[in-house]
């Protein structure tokens, strides 16, 4: 499991392996994920997959054997980084569209780890024997094609390290985010109370936390049936029954 490699006090260390270092850079150096390094609730390692192929043109890609379009991955130069970075507790994550798909709880437990390794895939994939001998988990975020696998690999890192502990200013802020417990958010209003005569509903303005409270489940529960009611879940009878 996931969780069996947390260890309280200690960074969560991420390393991603990509031939487009620079897409990931400039992610990593904004907003919540550098103030998460600053904080020193992560550490980020990006990896430039052409530093371990052994010809000069840096080549990482060939033809795949039986024919076909595109180019694979090839295994050399990814098991090389892996080797050079892998920690006993390291999960190897492959971003590929054949993964399971990333939601809430996966980021969940993925924050609980303490080494996240991550394989950025391109072309037409990369060979399989990275993910039988390497790989630990694949992940893909959603039934549609990348140009590579580095985007991927930033949405899943963004989705973990603002779980960490401390990371967000507001305390609880991740708690009552979308999916946080598969409710879809509430609507959220601030000032001016009425804006192009769309006025900000009187319950918020009332003081009385309990309705506030009320309201705001009501709205979650109405807008996850209307929008999201695929993450709706059975309740439980008293005999433990789903009904």
């Amino acid at each position: 499991m996931l969780n069996d490699f947390f260890v309280m006090g200690e960074p969560l260390r991420i390393d991603v392996i990509t031939i487009f270092p620079g897409i990931v850079q400039g992610f990593l150096a904004e907003s919540i994920l550098k103030r998460a390094a600053e904080k020193k609730a992560v550490t980020y390692n990006i990896i430039n997959l052409r530093d371990f192929t052994d010809d000069r043109h840096q080549t990482v890609d060939d033809r795949p054997y039986g024919g076909g379009p595109g180019m694979i991955i090839k295994p050399g130069p990814v098991f090389k980084a892996v080797d050079s970075i892998r920690t006993p507790q390291a999960r190897i994550i492959l971003m590929s569209p054949q993964g399971r798909v990333f939601n809430q709880a996966a980021a969940r437990a993925m924050s609980c780890c303490r080494h996240l390794v991550f394989i950025c895939g391109n072309y037409e994939g990369v060979d399989e024997r990275i993910s039988e001998a390497l790989v630990t988990d694949e992940i893909s975020i959603g039934d549609y094609i990348l140009t590579n696998g580095t985007l991927a690999a930033a949405v899943v890192i963004d989705a973990v390290v603002r779980l960490l502990p401390n990371v967000l200013g507001a305390d609880g802020a991740a708690a009552t985010d979308s999916f946080g417990e598969y409710d879809l958010e509430f609507p959220q209003y601030t000032r001016p109370e009425e804006f192009r005569g769309m006025k900000v509903p009187s319950v918020l303005l009332s003081g009385n936390h309990a309705e506030i409270e009320r309201w705001r489940n009501e709205q979650s529960q109405n807008r996850t049936r209307e929008r999201r009611p695929d993450l709706i879940r059975p309740s439980v009878a008293a005999d433990g029954r789903s009904k």
